[in-house]
């Protein structure tokens, strides 16, 4: 049976540069509901061609919200072909944008391109995943289709497109450091051993500020991988095991499995505990920092921060992240703002293909 369904409930616009969306998730449900809200204020953005997930493709004709619903109620799929490689074809001008945390998809990212279709992705694997993949990536942009990338990093924050613009512009980036996971950030800006910090972990993952399973945040892997796209922007070619992780996973927490991870928690709050106590007897605060630096390497790790340290004073799940380069050697350039949540990861999408469709007009 076919995984494309089609909704019908008005013409579809013209087929030239067509929005194509992978995943219907948190991000990708916000996705829509942004592209919604915008299109009813007249921003001209490209029309809605289909939305797909790992169970089915559906094509919009007029009712995204009765598009988005019949994807996520398809059943499994038993093929292994992902429904949007055999479903309607993608065309040279088309956008997608790939909400997911697909390495599947990630590697798709440079064939799409060289194709003439751009990419527009909040999904680290494509240039934080392999070295080889990420140069691929640039490579295939020279022939032409655009690469939106500003949702991997920061949520939207104007951080990794500045990079690359003080490259650009000549100047040489020596370091960047930064407080780049927003879970993380929440955790530890709301940790003052009132509570077990198990507790907080918790919350958090009831709220969504936290991953289902903890350990993807705690574990420092979706920092190293911002940080690599960083890097890379920053003309640093590293792959992962150039980057020392200092995960925050205790053994008996990594190697639970996934039923006995709540109960493991606990195992997370006398050494941060610890942490914390000795960080506020010597006047500084807890943060999860990832850094590279052109001449000492890179790591990622909790780190006792001086209060008067310009990345110490974030609150909830901002992000920070200071530069310093050729033109900002001592006093580091310093940017912040929201570095969680499906809707501002939603408007760095748009945003990028809206940056796109004007720049092909």
């Amino acid at each position: 049976m076919s995984t494309v369904t089609r909704i019908r409930t008005a013409a579809s616009g013209a087929r030239e540069g067509r929005i194509a969306l992978l995943g219907t998730g948190v991000v990708g449900s916000a996705v829509v509901a942004r592209y919604r809200q915008l299109v009813g204020k007249g921003v001209a953005l490209p029309p809605f061609a289909w939305l797909s997930n790992s169970r089915a493709q559906v094509v919009n004709e007029g009712s995204l919200d009765e598009a988005i619903a019949t994807a996520r109620a398809a059943p499994q799929l038993s093929s292994t072909v992902p429904p949007w490689a055999e479903g309607e074809a993608l065309a040279r001008g088309d956008i997608v944008i790939d909400a997911t945390a697909s390495d599947t998809v990630a590697g798709w990212h440079a064939e799409w391109l060289l194709r003439g279709i751009h990419v527009v992705t909040a999904n680290k694997l494509g240039n934080g995943g392999d070295l080889a993949r990420a140069q691929a990536i640039v490579e295939a942009q020279k022939e032409g289709a655009r690469y939106g990338d500003s949702a991997t990093v920061g949520a939207g924050l104007p951080l990794l497109r500045l990079i690359r613009e003080l490259v650009a512009g000549g100047d040489r980036i020596h370091a960047v450091e930064g407080v780049l996971s927003g879970s993380l950030a929440w955790l530890l800006s709301r940790f003052d051993d009132t509570r077990p910090f198990s507790d907080l972990v918790r919350e958090a993952r009831d709220a969504g500020y936290a991953e289902p399973d903890p350990r993807q945040d705690l574990s420092g892997e979706d920092v190293r991988r911002k940080l690599l796209i960083l890097a890379r922007a920053a003309g640093l070619p590293l792959e992962g095991r150039d980057i020392n992780v200092s995960s925050l996973v205790p053994d008996a927490l990594r190697d639970a499995p996934a039923d006995a991870v709540d109960a493991q928690l606990t195992t997370l709050d006398t050494p941060l505990r610890e942490r914390f106590i000795n960080a506020y007897r010597n006047d500084a605060r807890l943060c999860f920092i990832g850094r590279f630096d052109a001449e000492r390497g890179a790591s990622v790790g909790l780190r006792a921060l001086p209060l008067s340290h310009p990345l110490a004073s974030g609150h909830g799940t901002e992000n920070r992240a200071a530069i310093f380069s050729d033109r900002y050697p001592d006093r580091p350039l310093v940017i912040q703002g929201p570095g969680a949540g499906a809707g501002v990861t939603a408007a760095a999408l748009l945003d990028d293909v809206l940056r796109i469709a004007q720049q092909v007009v």
